[in-house]
């Protein structure tokens, strides 16, 4: 068993409960953490591991035709769909950060982590 994690991904979504973020839009930051179900056999093959490629894309989009209000559904969206495509997968965590939100303060952003 071991975990493929993809960092820092950067994504434009219209996601968010005010009326605004769904017409403006705002910038989103997502760390996924892929856990396996079976051993490394240590051949130099892609069908013996994961594709961190499909995790990827099928991110983007669920983003791109995300609505959703609560950044805990996209989360949940994502973590279900990823585990949907391959047996393989023993758990999926997700780290989704809005980077700006309508709150008057100093801050660097907002975060939710979900696993499932």
């Amino acid at each position: 068993m071991y975990k493929i994690k993809i960092n820092k991904m950067k994504f434009r979504a219209h996601i968010g409960v005010l009326p605004e973020e769904k017409i403006l839009g705002q910038n989103l930051e997502i760390d996924v953490i892929v856990e396996t179900n079976f051993d490394f056999s240590g051949q130099d093959e892609l069908e013996e591991t994961l594709s961190y490629v499909d995790f990827y894309e099928k991110i983007s989009e669920i983003i791109n035709h995300s609505r959703a209000d609560l950044l805990e559904k996209l989360a949940f969206e994502i973590i279900k769909k990823i585990k949907a495509q391959n047996e393989k997968i023993a758990a999926v965590e997700i780290h989704l950060r809005k980077l700006a939100v309508p709150i008057e303060g100093i801050f660097d952003s907002v975060e939710i982590e979900m696993r499932g």
